[in-house]
């Protein structure tokens, strides 16, 4: 995935005074010395042949200590501009979000925004983007022919082509087809997961990177390689309804919404149950949430920022990460357990199982610093290994189920 460190950044330069060559200075949250940019290539037109000031007015956020961001940025530049047009919200964004939350639609304007890519050799893809930066720019030293940023165009369309083409490696190397003369088993399932995932990471880069532009919808399923060549012929669409168009997929989802599958009586309290607000919930991922939202809490009452310690950081998001997990692999079992093969709910849990080992080694490390008082620490670490053992217990009783 891209490094998106514009949360990260207090204040940088970028000297693009030496054609094809681009040179600066980024200072981040969580290092001491400046981040350097050695980078081939051109800014755009509109920063091409200047320097560029900027710093960031906002909180900012340290960059964690395990981030492995390399302090040398060597590679090539992908667009960089301070003219990148973003839709920005008119009011705080937390009221913005209440707004939509309502069904409201906040009001809004369009900006220019500062958008700084470039491809490392060490990190990949890496994006600093924002609307909100105060920025300096020096008179050009030179400017762009137009064969020449057609040329810088093409060179940085080539350098996202070659990370996406990573992303696509990375992606066949986790594709797997079973045998078809024999059943799934739950390591079926984990590759089927691990492609899915691998698939996502794809998706969402192209979605991050194409997400505004009007072609939007054809650059990203050529990637992905959902061309329309792929597709049947009208006529072997409507006879073999293979695809559906957004208006029959928002009518299904909506009589879905409407109709909702109803639990089993039988399995309430132990596949089930209904929570005080009238979720359905298996009672494993509720007591998981509940704890994991309880230490949250705690941790906003005592004043700690989650941002600010990274093991703290890793046993709160784990924990919830891992009731996240739990929910895809034990709600569904509501309204019957015949819905999933065993294999896969197994699966499911195994990733459960491995966020919660990482949340339980963030609050071992969180202990001996004194952040959390110890009736917290004792509760937290008990809800944990309760909630494993269930998990394997859980484990054990689905292997082997068809």
């Amino acid at each position: 995935m891209a490094w998106r460190i514009h949360d990260n950044v207090i204040r940088g330069e970028i000297d693009n005074r030496e054609k094809g060559v681009i040179r600066g200075r980024i200072w981040l949250d969580g290092i001491a010395q400046p981040v350097l940019l050695e980078l081939k290539g051109n800014a755009c037109p509109d920063l091409a042949g200047c320097v560029l000031k900027f710093n960031n007015p906002s909180a900012t956020i340290p960059l964690r200590k395990d981030a492995h961001f390399h302090p040398l940025q060597c590679g090539s530049a992908g667009d960089m501009t301070a003219s990148r047009k973003v839709r920005v919200f008119d009011l705080p964004f937390e009221e913005a979000y209440a707004m939509i939350k309502r069904g409201e639609q906040p009001p809004e304007h369009m900006a220019n925004s500062l958008y700084l890519e470039w491809f490392s050799e060490f990190n990949g893809r890496v994006v600093i983007e924002s609307a909100d930066y105060r920025i300096e720019i020096s008179a050009p030293a030179w400017r762009l022919k137009p064969e020449e940023d057609a040329q810088r165009a093409k060179d940085a369309a080539a350098g996202f082509s070659g990370f996406m083409q990573k992303l696509t490696d990375a992606l066949e190397a986790q594709k797997h087809e079973p045998p078809a003369d024999r059943e799934w088993d739950e390591f079926d399932y984990e590759r089927l997961m691990k492609e899915s995932d691998a698939r996502t990471d794809k998706y969402l880069e192209l979605l991050d990177k194409h997400g505004d532009s009007p072609q939007a919808e054809r650059l990203i399923a050529k990637e992905m390689g959902w061309d329309d060549a792929d597709k049947p012929e009208p006529h072997e669409a409507a006879a073999e309804n293979d695809w559906l168009d957004v208006d029959e997929i928002n009518r299904v989802t909506a009589e879905a919404a409407e109709q909702p599958l109803e639990p089993e009586p039988h399995t309430e309290g132990v596949d089930w149950i209904r929570t005080a607000d009238g979720n359905i919930r298996h009672p494993l991922q509720h007591r998981c949430f509940e704890s994991a939202m309880k230490l949250w809490h705690a941790c906003d009452d005592l004043g700690l920022p989650k941002s600010e310690d990274d093991d703290l950081c890793q046993l709160v998001s784990e924990f919830q990460i891992t009731s996240a997990k739990l929910a895809g692999a034990l709600n569904g079992l509501a309204c019957g357990r015949d819905r999933r093969e065993g294999a896969f709910i197994v699966a499911y849990l195994k990733r459960a199982l491995d966020h919660l080992h990482k949340a339980q080694a963030g609050l071992e490390k969180v202990a001996p610093k004194n952040l959390l008082p110890p009736d917290v620490v004792a509760e937290s670490r008990g809800n944990l290994f309760d909630i494993r053992q269930e998990i394997l217990r859980l484990m054990n009783e689905f292997r082997g189920r068809k």
